[in-house]
């Protein structure tokens, strides 16, 4: 059978990711996976030096996703599926480039784990994120801003003389143009993906990738890979070396055997062949390998606690089997970052198959042997030569010019192509790709004045580059030109400036709100929490009164909501944060968050059972964070009884 490339669609229940967040992310990124400098002490001298170089400040310029419920409904996504004898591979550009399925024609067996629901969940950098599949996380530490967002796609012809698709995009953390290449040969067993990541600035740029691959897990699932040493990490935030397969009594290479989610980053020795498998009871499963830049690989599990199933549950429904990840990075571990020099590039092959090894050694108590048992037989499947020979073969194609367009991304690239005159053969990024976000920055650098809107909105997405930065310091200064450029500032960590530019800005807007909440996250994070809430309160009543119909404007009103009842409570300027509460519209009362907050309000002023029946009468909080203990905190705050299972989202042993 001669490999096909067709566009398909796929029905999945789903929930609607919503709009955007309106408010640009002024905090440092709430992320679990950190380490500070007294815990760096004693690793490795590269890993700590990778660990500590350029930290995100911020998540600017990209904006929050958060508006995703938990409703479903049976939805239509676009499909492109690749298929020979061997494999059936389902890809979503308008979710990340996701890989969705992986099937082995043959047997028919799903090689991944494949979600049969689309539920967005607060896990990626900027909140909506969804589990299953293949992702390609590339940014910072975390799951990529870009997992439910569209990329470019095309098809281009691949090294063999068949088709595979292209997908590509401006990652806008790093301000970084990456391309994934999926192809699978007429002959082979194995998909093919040939990344890239390009540095076309002046300037080095800190790199982050990790492959991450839902499998399946079961009591009998083992995870391998060439090592005999793993750095644990868990969200108490510890990083150390301990031995593999075994550690505290348990074999950890079976993802069901440890009780709370972690992650094991696998000390693969230099000159070894790097790939990990996840093999079922049988000695069935997937396989992943690559050529030697991809170094590192890492098992996550999810555990057998009550935390980490009630998190398998959230992100898909009940009665759905669960699932590990094994994944691949450019360093070590998730924490590192490494550095890309001015006008160079990495480039790397992966290779994703069916592996069948003998299960008596697979899941034998001799851990080289069960090593040695899968090793041999992807050698068998895939020898090492054969992938280094795809790679040169695939770079021979790698700067080729798209042909038919599939699907198509943002018009953020094509503005920094435009503006900073690139030239990256193989992703266009084209001026007619160029869209209403982009306009009015597009009219800043042709005309050097930001414009004013059209109508009355709360203010588009902020660009914070230097080369941004410098065009609104030079542009006349309105009030939406000093709020931009406030954010621009804030980025770059001149707060000072950033805080009198919000000033200035404020004594002429017709439209004080923007201004007000820059000024009250400003005053939070400087620890003048009563300045903050205030500043927060008046925010909120500016909005109120300007407010309109219409998702957008919903969305603003939800966000500084939130904002403004967390800093009003923490000051404890309870009248006002019940001001707050009666003005919001009844719809976003509902709300999860919301309905956590009344529970904060009512036992704030002292009313602890009107309070617990807030959780008695159940809600949902879709956008909790990984990581997140806001649920078991309140409600310890209000009653002794045991947390609910349903809210009870711990990831890590009590302390």
């Amino acid at each position: 059978m001669a490999t096909t490339v067709r566009r398909a669609v796929l029905n999945l229940p789903a929930a609607p990711l919503g709009p955007e967040n309106p408010l640009p992310v002024l905090r440092a990124p709430a992320d679990a996976h950190t380490l500070d400098e007294r815990s760096r002490e004693g690793l490795p001298r590269d890993m700590a030096r990778q660990i500590g170089y350029e930290p995100l400040r911020s998540l600017l310029p990209v904006r929050l996703r958060d508006g995703y419920r938990r409703h479903r409904q049976e939805s239509a996504f676009e499909a492109v599926v690749l298929e020979n004898a061997h494999l059936r591979v389902t890809v979503l550009p308008g979710l990340g480039g996701r890989v969705h399925s992986l099937v082995h024609v043959p047997t028919g067996r799903e090689l991944l784990y494949r979600n049969p629901v689309f539920q967005p969940a607060n896990f990626a950098l900027n909140g909506a994120w969804f589990s299953g599949g293949i992702e390609w996380n590339f940014g910072a530490t975390g799951h990529t801003t870009l997992s439910c967002a569209p990329l470019h796609a095309a098809l281009v012809p691949a090294p063999d003389g068949g088709v595979m698709v292209r997908l590509w995009e401006w990652e806008r953390l790093r301000d970084l143009p990456f391309q994934v290449d999926l192809w699978l040969p007429e002959d082979s067993a194995f998909l093919y993906v040939g990344v890239r990541v390009r540095n076309p600035h002046e300037r080095p740029a800190p790199v982050y990738w990790w492959s991450n691959i839902a499998v399946p897990e079961d009591p009998g699932t083992r995870v391998l890979a060439p090592a005999d040493e793993a750095w644990h990490f868990g969200y108490e935030r510890s990083l150390r070396r301990i031995p593999v397969p075994r550690w505290e009594d348990q074999d950890r290479t079976y993802p069901l055997r440890s009780e709370y989610p972690a992650d094991f980053f696998y000390e693969v020795p230099e000159g070894a062949r790097p790939w990990i498998a996840s093999l079922d009871a049988g000695g069935r499963g997937l396989v992943q390998t690559s050529t030697a830049r991809l170094r590192g690989r890492k098992l996550f599990v999810w555990g057998s606690g009550e935390g980490g199933r009630r998190w398998q549950e959230w992100l898909t429904e009940p009665g759905t089997g669960g699932y590990a990840e094994i994944q691949a990075g450019l360093a070590r571990t998730q924490l590192e970052h490494v550095r890309l020099e001015a006008g160079a590039e990495f480039s790397w092959l992966e290779a994703y198959g069916p592996l069948t090894a003998d299960p008596e050694p697979v899941h034998g108590p001799d851990w080289p042997a069960a090593r040695r048992a899968a090793e041999e037989a992807l050698a068998a499947a895939l020898p090492a030569e054969r992938v280094d020979e795809a790679y040169e073969a695939w770079r021979g194609c790698a700067d080729t010019e798209p042909g038919e367009r599939l699907a198509a991304g943002s018009g953020w690239g094509a503005l920094e192509v435009l503006c900073g005159g690139f030239h990256l053969p193989g992703t266009p990024f084209e001026e007619a790709g160029l869209g209403e976000a982009q306009a009015p920055w597009l009219e800043l650098w042709r005309t050097g004045v930001f414009p004013a809107p059209r109508r009355v909105a709360p203010p588009g997405p902020s660009l914070v580059a230097p080369h941004w930065r410098d065009m609104l310091e030079t542009a006349p200064a309105d009030p939406l030109t000093e709020y931009h450029l406030g954010v621009a500032q804030w980025h770059a960590g001149d707060v000072a400036q950033a805080v009198r530019s919000w000033e200035r800005g404020l004594k002429l807007a017709p439209s004080r709100w923007p201004l007000l909440r820059c000024l009250a996250v400003a005053d939070a994070l400087a620890g003048d929490t009563a300045r903050a809430a205030q500043r927060y309160a008046e925010a909120f009543e500016d909005l109120a009164e300007e407010s309109r119909g219409g998702e957008l404007w919903t969305a603003a009103e939800s966000a500084l909501g939130r904002e403004a009842m967390t800093a009003l409570l923490a000051a404890g300027r309870l009248p006002a944060a019940r001001a707050v509460w009666d003005r919001l519209r009844p719809a976003l009362r509902e709300e999860g968050r919301f309905r956590l907050l009344a529970a904060r309000l009512l036992a704030a002023e002292g009313h602890a059972g009107a309070a617990r029946r807030v959780f008695e009468d159940g809600f949902e909080l879709a956008d909790l964070r990984e990581g997140e203990e806001i649920l078991s905190e309140v409600w310890s705050r209000i009653t002794h009884r045991p947390l609910p299972a349903t809210y009870d989202f711990r990831m890590r042993p009590p302390t």
